[in-house]
């Protein structure tokens, strides 16, 4: 089942260490402290216990947003790439 983790954490280190939770899942980061994939409920439920054993008494924001196939295709998004700085002389200069 697809699923989106969201944090907010204040601490660098440990937001770090929960951002490397979810990349040992197999989960793709698709915003600083966004990250989404495929965990079936089990392996949800297990990473969520990792991030709570990591977090201990600290302060941490972490939720996990299970996604059925429908609610997913019903996603809007608007994803553009950066684009890549242009090579060769600048406009104007004398050759």
């Amino acid at each position: 089942m697809r699923c989106v983790v969201v944090y907010d954490i204040p601490e660098d280190r440990l937001r770090a260490k929960v951002a490397d939770i979810c990349l040992d899942y197999g989960l793709e980061r698709i915003q600083f402290s966004a990250f989404v994939g495929n965990l079936a409920p089990s392996h949800q439920q297990e990473l969520m216990m990792k991030v709570r054993k990591r977090v201990g008494k600290r302060e941490a924001n972490v939720q996990l947003f299970p996604l059925c196939e429908r609610d997913w295709e019903k996603r809007i998004t608007c994803i553009q790439a950066k684009k890549e700085k242009e090579t060769g002389s600048p406009s104007g200069s004398a050759t």
